[in-house]
């Protein structure tokens, strides 16, 4: 018996189909994945004029993408959950070594606040790290959404990772 897995372009997963749903056709990937972390961006960035979201912050908890999904009101969930396991592997490792290092900085930032006995006195710090130092983080993992990899991103998986690059943009 043959198992067959779904294939971005083909039946679910057809091109228009996932662009109806906001989903990149090319890559198998959805940006709404990425509000998990803007909601903890907003509110370390807050963190100055209103330390009060400190336990808000305290509160985000790293969440994968399938696991987004499934708790969210994303209307095609299913669909995104399913083109996510048919994107390349090198797409969904790169997007996760991403949000690896977004959850590491989150956390760091949380033991921050945990070990501080005023939010406040922190706050321009945090606030100062989010955006220095996860923003630019949600934006390569926002780039590796919609296909744009920097170059040293496949230099280190092998041979046949361009290749395989270069076949998904072709």
């Amino acid at each position: 018996m043959e198992c067959l897995d779904p294939v971005l372009g083909a039946g679910d997963l057809a091109a228009e189909r996932l662009e109806q749903a906001n989903i990149n056709p090319q890559t198998g990937l959805a940006t709404d994945y990425l509000n998990h972390f803007n909601e903890v961006m907003m509110l370390l960035e807050m963190l100055p004029d209103m330390p009060d979201c400190a336990e808000d912050v305290l509160d985000w908890e790293p969440l994968g993408y399938e696991g987004h999904f499934e708790n969210s009101t994303f209307k095609d969930k299913q669909l995104a959950i399913m083109a996510y396991s048919a994107a390349p592997a090198f797409l969904r490792e790169h997007l996760e070594t991403h949000i690896a290092d977004i959850d590491e900085l989150v956390g760091q930032i949380q033991d921050q606040l945990r070990n501080s006995s005023d939010a406040a006195s922190v706050a321009e710090d945090i606030a100062y790290r989010a955006t220095h130092e996860i923003k630019p983080l949600i934006a390569l993992a926002g780039a590796v959404i919609h296909g744009h990899l920097e170059p040293e991103a496949t230099q280190h998986e092998g041979d046949g990772a361009q290749a395989e690059i270069d076949a998904l943009f072709a």
